[in-house]
């Protein structure tokens, strides 16, 4: 009965070693599950935090990135703007010596400007100074020019004032006398009528051409004969010549009623006397010979032509010199040269 006994509590030692160990084995395998369990969960939140890490840092990554490209793009946008900037200096610089350019050609300009106006200021001087000289040397160059058309207007004046009527020439101041009033036919001597007619017109042209505003131009007193084409040249010459100076001699024997001396002998040097023969005719509107007109004796004056174009030279003289001293400050001039 011991015996099994014994046998019986050797069995249970083993048996309570077996579940001993059983016991041991799961709380070993308990730990291990805890373990391998919080080993899984420590191994998920490890991948977890590594995935999310790993996924911060993408997004770190992409940031990082898209701030390179900004930062490149800002470094592009800077350095454009720099060579902008460098360009904008240049063209600054640029402009800066052009201003300059320009303010030294402005200075420059100024002080022709002042040089010019100074040089106006002595040009109107001389004008000034000049103006009376040219007025009066205009004023003389018309009296010239002016003085056959004076006379002649004088001569007409004078006539139409004392009521005679004679046919002087606008251009010339010719005053013709019918052949045929002073004349008989074919004869050289002065009818009555002729002679009064002579003494009232003769008169009045020598007083106005022997006038001392006139008698300083005067060179030449004429009187010429004329005669129309019948008959032969010579002997119309010879006719024409002592028609003419028998108009002379009359004018010379009645000269002292109304010349004083000192214009008789003035009359006396200047008076001339030509035949022309029929050299010289008178022609009507249709182109014909009026042989009654020209049957004539003139009486016509020339001036002192000669006289005129030196004293005309003379003041032309004038006129340069004025001219010469405007050159002298001549606004076109350069200043410089």
């Amino acid at each position: 009965m011991r015996k099994r006994k014994s046998e019986d509590g050797g069995f249970n030692i083993w048996r309570s070693y077996s579940d001993m160990m059983a016991g041991v084995l799961l709380l070993f395998m308990l730990i291990m599950c805890v373990t391998l369990f919080q080993a899984q969960k420590s191994y998920n939140d490890t991948i977890q935090e590594r995935d999310e890490k790993i996924a911060m840092q993408e997004r770190y990554t992409l940031q990082i990135l898209q701030q390179q490209e900004e930062l490149q793009n800002q470094a592009g946008q800077i350095e454009e703007q720099e060579s902008q900037l460098k360009e904008q200096e240049s063209i600054l610089l640029e402009q800066e010596n052009q201003l300059k350019d320009k303010e030294t050609l402005l200075n420059e300009q100024e002080a022709l400007l002042a040089e010019l106006v100074e040089r106006m200021e002595k040009q109107k001087a001389v004008l000034d100074s000049q103006t009376t000289l040219l007025t009066e040397q205009q004023q003389k160059i018309d009296k010239i020019i002016g003085v056959k058309a004076e006379v002649v207007a004088s001569l007409k004046k004078e006539f139409a004032g004392n009521n005679v009527n004679v046919n002087i020439d606008p251009q010339t101041g010719a005053l013709a006398l019918d052949a045929n009033v002073m004349f008989d036919y074919d004869s050289s001597d002065l009818t009555d009528s002729g002679k009064n007619a002579l003494r009232e017109i003769l008169p009045i042209y020598c007083k106005v051409l022997l006038q001392d505003s006139n008698k300083q131009y005067l060179a030449e007193i004429m009187i010429e004969g004329h005669t129309d084409p019948d008959g032969d040249y010579a002997y119309n010459m010879e006719l024409s010549q002592k028609r003419s100076l028998s108009v002379a001699n009359y004018l010379l024997e009645i000269q002292h009623e109304f010349l004083n001396n000192d214009q008789i002998h003035t009359l006396e040097s200047y008076l001339t006397v030509n035949g022309h023969s029929a050299g010289t005719p008178v022609f009507d509107e249709q182109g014909n010979i009026d042989k009654d007109a020209s049957r004539r004796v003139e009486v016509k004056f020339r001036l002192k032509d000669d006289e005129m174009i030196t004293e005309l030279s003379d003041i032309m003289a004038e006129t340069k010199d004025v001219e010469q001293a405007l050159e002298e400050v001549d606004l076109t001039t350069d200043p410089q040269s």
